[in-house]
């Protein structure tokens, strides 16, 4: 397993170095201390399983340089680590294409349980942000109700086009939503189903007939 590490305070990579070991005993970390050595060293080591992105650092354009990373390595996932806890940033990083976002104020176990889902292929959304989308998307009155296992209209909408095999891409252009925003109801899907997996939620639709029936 290889991880990049980028961020401009040498402390922090130190304290980070402990937790990504814990992920593997055979993790070989990275570092860069800027954006522009982000770019470089994915360049030169296209086999990352996984980059962990400052928000805030020398030669970054905040959330929009995720995107930029992400239209130059698309094959490797993206989290980022910040100490920004608005729910708004959190939104436009996931739009720009990371696959998490986790607060510095995080503890240890938390940041291995996101890791580990987005080494799984799964994609990590902090309680703050699935908060703040379930308690205000579009001002939904049906957003507020949930069914018997617990999800909203727009999950269920978006569990059903995932059992239908759809991407994350074309789901978003059959809810007419942006893929960020797919991801984050996918996500609370996933904590509600308790699931790590698109085979695994199908599985667990299936098992609690959600699968094709009513849903209002």
């Amino acid at each position: 397993m290889k991880i990049l590490l980028v961020d401009d305070h040498a402390l922090f990579r130190e304290g980070m170095r402990y937790v990504l070991q814990q992920l593997s005993d055979a993790v070989t970390i990275l570092e860069g201390g800027n954006f522009q050595e982000a770019l470089t060293l994915a360049g030169q080591h296209p086999e990352l399983d996984l980059v962990l992105l400052d928000l805030h650092m020398p030669g970054s354009d905040g959330p929009a340089s995720v995107g930029y990373f992400r239209k130059r390595y698309p094959s490797i996932p993206v989290v980022v680590v910040s100490g920004e806890e608005n729910s708004r940033s959190m939104e436009k990083v996931m739009n720009y294409g990371a696959s998490g976002f986790v607060c510095k104020s995080s503890n240890t176990r938390v940041m291995l349980d996101a890791l580990q889902l987005v080494l799984s292929g799964g994609v990590y959304t902090p309680h703050e942000m699935l908060r703040h989308q379930t308690g205000g998307v579009a001002s939904d009155k049906r957003s507020a109700n949930t069914n018997g296992c617990g999800l909203t209209r727009r999950q269920m909408d978006a569990l059903e086009h995932l059992c239908a095999g759809m991407s994350n891409k074309e789901i978003a252009a059959a809810m007419q939503l942006a893929e960020g925003t797919v991801k984050v109801h996918i996500a609370a899907v996933y904590q509600t189903l308790k699931v790590s997996s698109r085979l695994d939620a199908v599985r667990a639709a299936e098992q609690l007939g959600l699968v094709g029936v009513p849903h209002g």
